[in-house]
């Protein structure tokens, strides 16, 4: 009897030494997890830690602004930069929408669609302007809208 009480005694350490394993392993996981998300969460709450200065989407900065003579084409020429434009070497950033209305009234809002593409050097943009995918939207698009303001801008800051 005194052997199989050892017997038991040595084969219950054994299952806590491996459940203690299993919990440390465990353990280790759900703090790496939480460490990950912790950091994803972060970048979706749209807060930054105090002081910190949010990521500059690019060093070269290429907006347009459209008023369409047909409105409700907006979506059509949206639809359009996504498929066309963002998708050209060289851009490192990109949007393209419709006027936000926040109920201010100092905000431009006759536009129909605003654009935006960035980039990390003039070159890039330089490429840009003549790929094939920009020509064929500003030759398809042109007859199509009433006006067209753009606006380079370049971020030297450090």
């Amino acid at each position: 009897m005194r052997w199989f009480a050892m017997r038991v005694a040595v084969s219950m350490s054994a299952v806590a030494a491996v459940s203690r394993r299993r919990v440390a392993a465990s353990l280790a996981i759900m703090l790496i997890a939480v460490v990950s998300l912790g950091g994803c969460r972060a970048g979706t709450t749209g807060s930054l830690k105090a002081g910190a200065l949010p990521p500059r989407p690019a060093r070269i900065n290429h907006l347009a602004f459209f008023k369409l003579k047909e409105p409700a084409d907006a979506p059509e020429l949206i639809a359009d930069c996504d498929r066309l434009l963002a998708t050209i070497p060289g851009v490192v950033s990109y949007h393209a929408g419709t006027h936000l209305e926040a109920g201010r009234p100092t905000v431009d809002s006759n536009y129909d669609v605003g654009f935006y593409v960035g980039f990390a050097i003039e070159a890039d943009y330089a490429r840009y302007v003549d790929h094939p995918n920009h020509v064929k939207a500003v030759n398809k698009w042109r007859p199509r809208w009433e006006w067209i303001r753009i606006h380079d801008v370049v971020d030297d800051t450090p």
